[in-house]
């Protein structure tokens, strides 16, 4: 079987999804063959965007770390949880008179303020600091006041979102918790579930086809996790490539009934696929 027997779907895609962390690198630390999958994707000239779930870091600073391991890319080529839980809610509520409450850093923080809402600060901090919205993405800098005030506001009536709920978060070090389990601890507290904006669920995916102005046959969507990067790319109708660089294992895919399109060690095979397939143009 030649390489587009196999992969034909796959090296005719006219342009990428790319999630981050698993997939691109651990942390700090570049995986195996990233700057050879960019150049890949670039002499082919296919369109793609980095979109991660992690709401903490801004688009810019994705652009430093990538520079940083000698790729460039531009802040449009990034498309984070943060920047689509502000999209998302910017459609549905009017910042101007909307009061939010958030839970997480600059990548979730910024766009909330760009999009006009306005901020409010904790209990501790302000006598009025009821909000309309309480909005949670991952908070390195977390404390028990960030949470009794997010609690607060649930039991006063808020509506609850959430850039995405992923229970774990892969770093150089390991697998440490994800924001899921900060949202675990306020659903705890108060029996309400957030509406996730983040993968798994389609809208974020849905937000990037808009960017990139092509239907979903035509996209393909690479990521390392089968219940967030590939069961969000499944709920979206578009085709998916699992590599097994960061959270899932092939032998994960015994364990769920949906699966992804195509399963590749890492980027660097996915390198090899998109070289090789030169041979048969």
């Amino acid at each position: 079987m030649n390489i587009v027997d196999k992969y034909g779907q796959l090296v005719q895609a006219r342009a990428f999804i790319v999630d981050m962390d698993g997939v691109l690198w651990h942390g700090s630390q570049p995986l195996p063959g990233l700057r050879e999958f960019f150049a890949a994707v670039r002499a082919r000239a296919i369109p793609f965007l980095l979109m991660t779930n992690n709401a903490s870091a801004t688009p810019e600073s994705y652009v430093a770390k990538l520079k940083r391991m000698e790729v460039e890319v531009s802040t449009k080529e990034i498309l984070t949880s943060g920047l689509a839980t502000a999209r998302y809610l910017a459609e549905r509520y009017d910042p101007a008179r909307t009061r939010v409450y958030a839970i997480g850093e600059e990548g979730l923080l910024g766009p909330l303020r760009e999009a006009g809402f306005f901020l409010t600060a904790s209990h501790k901090e302000a006598k009025d600091f009821y909000a309309d919205l309480v909005v949670v993405g991952k908070d390195e800098t977390l404390t028990w006041d960030k949470l009794a005030t997010a609690t607060l506001n649930l039991h006063a009536g808020a509506a609850f979102f959430a850039t995405n709920a992923d229970t774990t978060f892969p770093t150089e070090l390991g697998i440490t918790h994800g924001n899921g389990a900060i949202l675990a601890a306020l659903t705890a507290a108060t029996g309400m579930h957030p509406q996730v904006i983040g993968k798994p669920e389609p809208i974020m995916y849905q937000q990037a086809l808009a960017q990139l102005g092509l239907p979903p046959q035509h996209v393909v969507a690479i990521g390392d996790r089968l219940e967030t990067d590939i069961l969000g790319a499944v709920r979206a109708g578009i085709p998916s490539l699992l590599v097994l660089s960061g959270i899932s294992r092939r032998e994960d895919l015994e364990t769920v009934d949906y699966q992804p399109n195509w399963v590749l060690p890492d980027i660097r095979a996915l390198t090899e696929v998109l070289q090789a397939e030169g041979e048969y143009d």
